[in-house]
This record gives structure tokens, sequence and C-alpha cells, in this order.
């Protein structure tokens, strides 16, 4: 019984230093805020929005121990489609990489380091796509969400759709940290 209970101890000790690095994980951005609407800046210029189109910039700190990548996703959860609405999916960000400079999710010139990889949004291309929720809704909330993976490299390329995007992200975590940006119009 004395082996049972040191076991559980054990293993209850390690579940909090774990839970403690994950919760110190954190993302920032000089472009946006959790207590203020996405500026024009991250609208989508197409669907009746006239925005910029351009994603933020995004940065993060304290991944936990074991990363080896990081993802960033951008994702709206409110979207009228049963299944929310992907407007950014980017993987296969080198472990060194802490930050993304405004406009990295551009579709025609991207400003990823190598080897990261842009799927495809739910506006039908690789890049990021900006918020455009229907008029009158509403405001959505947008989710940029940084992931730590325990893997180099996701076997993903510029036409993985969100969903498979998401389930790999899933699959490899060992932590994200999130921001949460509402815009209606």
């Amino acid at each position: 019984m004395k082996n049972i209970i040191t076991v559980s101890a054990a293993a209850l000790l390690g579940f909090s230093v774990s839970s403690f690095a994950a919760n110190n994980f954190s993302i920032t951005s000089t472009d946006m805020s959790s207590d203020k609407p996405l500026s024009q800046q991250q609208v989508f210029n197409d669907f009746g929005c006239s925005g910029q189109n351009i994603s933020p910039q995004l940065a993060w700190a304290n991944a936990p121990e074991g990363t080896k990548s990081f993802a960033v996703t951008a994702y709206d959860p409110d979207a009228p489609t049963g299944s929310g609405w992907w407007h950014w999916t980017v993987v296969n960000l080198p472990v060194n990489t802490t930050s993304l400079p405004a406009g990295a999710g551009a579709r025609e010139k991207p400003q990823l380091p190598a080897g990261a990889v842009q799927g495809r949004n739910d506006y039908g291309y690789a890049g990021f796509g900006g918020a455009c929720p229907p008029p009158g809704a509403k405001p959505h909330r947008y989710q940029f969400t940084v992931w730590a993976l325990n893997t180099e490299s996701l076997p993903l390329d510029n036409q993985s759709s969100g969903a498979m995007v998401g389930y790999m992200l899933n699959n490899a975590a060992l932590a994200k940290a999130e921001m949460t940006v509402k815009f209606g119009r």
C-alpha cells in the first residue's frame, strides 16, 4: 500500500509541475488585445468586408520543456457553419521561433521561417484570412493560439484543411497559449 501512495504522489507532483509550466506559456501581440475589438488591419477584404487582411504580430514565451516546434492557428468558433471557421494555420515553426511579424501570413509573400507551412484556410487558400462575421450578428470570438509541439514537424502541406491541422495539433500538443479577440459588424 505504501508503494502505491508513493507512486501516486510522484505522479501528482509530475502533473502539477507540467501543468505549472504549461500555464506559464503565453502569447502577446502589439496589434491586438483581448480587451479591444480587432482593428481593420485584421479584417478580411472580401465577402462584404473591407479590411486590410493582414495577420497580426504575435509573440510567445515560456514554452514547456520538450517543445520541438510551434504552430499558430486563428479560429472563429462562432461562425454559422456548424464547425467554426479556420482563418489561419501555420505549422512547423522551428523551436527557436518566438514571434511572427505583422503580415507573416500573407497569401503571396509570407514572412515565415524556413520550413514553416501555412495550411488552407476556410476562404480556400493557404495564408491568413481576416475576420468577416455576418452583418448584424453578435461579435464573434477569434482565437489566436500558439501551440508548443512534441515533434519537429507535422506531415502537412499548403492544402491541409483546418480540421486536419487541428487533428494533428491536438495529437502533438504539449501546451497552448491563446488570445481571444472579438469583432462584429
